[in-house]
């Protein structure tokens, strides 16, 4: 089965993508054009808060498509991630039917109209272009990859009392983890991998600009700055780049426009969000070395 063919070249991944809102550096639109043509899955790995997700919504935004979401979480099952049967619905057909014989009623309560299709199913059998997002995998029990690898590998589902049901469309499949436990060697295999980190300071400033049109550049280069040296300090939960923005948009709202100690004290709250690393930064953060002021 041929790639899904939603973009021509990395240039036009570039275009597209940045149509959206999501400035992606060459090594994100390299990969997200290689895993469109060839077909691949594509693994996305990195600290939270980098954009991994955001990009799956970008790429479905870009190539016009209906995204799909597997949310992972301990415990999420195979009713939850594949399909399940109504029951309620079997068990009114089977009433109804009274007079009929269980072999007669088995082979009406076990076909497609009695099926719940979960977000992998749902997938694997549209018709309509389609980016399948599989969030926070490593989030999900190490069965959940057994069920992936038949997806992933052959794009199929096999369902037992209706056989193997192969797409017709093959859906643009994204995987995040955040790498909190390491993913098989075998689900790995069939993705290409791409690994995201905080963005450099250029490209953040960049995105700043664009998600917070107010910010002028000397108030974007000093959040980043700021930013990047609270980033350097092992805090518990690092800033996102979702939190930079906030902030440039907190500052706005204060009516700031330039960092001062008492404007980036009062508003730490909003991109720092254990009181341990408050007191970290508010003991650390030497705002005018970082500034080079």
């Amino acid at each position: 089965m041929a790639g899904t063919g939603y973009f021509t070249s990395v240039e036009d991944v570039t275009a597209k993508l940045a149509d959206t809102g999501y400035l992606a550096s060459a090594a994100v639109a390299t990969t997200v054009f290689l895993a469109d043509a060839l077909g691949k899955p594509l693994l996305i790995e990195g600290p939270a808060g980098v954009g991994k997700t955001e990009l799956a919504k970008a790429v479905a935004q870009a190539s016009g498509s209906r995204l799909v979401r597997l949310q992972c979480y301990e415990g999420v099952d195979e009713s939850r991630a594949l399909y399940e049967w109504n029951h309620a619905k079997q068990l009114l057909r089977i009433t109804a039917g009274k007079d009929e014989t269980w072999d007669e009623a088995r082979n009406d309560i076990f076909g497609e109209e009695f099926l719940l299709a979960r977000p992998l199913l749902t997938a694997i059998k549209g018709d309509e272009p389609t980016v399948l997002l599989i969030d926070e995998t490593d989030k999900a029990d190490v069965e959940i990859e057994g069920l992936l690898l038949e997806v992933l590998g052959d794009f199929q589902i096999t369902v037992p009392e209706l056989g193997t049901i192969t797409a017709g469309r093959k859906p643009f499949v994204v995987l995040t983890s955040n790498a909190t436990r390491e993913l098989s060697e075998a689900l790995r295999r069939r993705c290409l991998f791409l690994h995201i980190d905080f963005p450099d300071a250029a490209l953040e400033q960049r995105i700043v600009r664009l998600k917070v049109p107010g910010v002028d550049d000397a108030l974007a280069a000093s959040v980043v700055k700021v930013i990047t040296a609270l980033r350097a300090m092992e805090l518990r939960k690092a800033p996102s780049v979702a939190e930079t923005i906030d902030w440039a948009r907190t500052l706005l709202a204060l009516g700031a426009d330039s960092l001062g100690e008492d404007v980036v004290r009062a508003s730490l709250g909003v991109i720092l969000k254990h009181q341990d690393d408050v007191v970290k930064a508010d003991a650390r953060l030497e705002l005018g070395k970082v500034l080079g002021s």
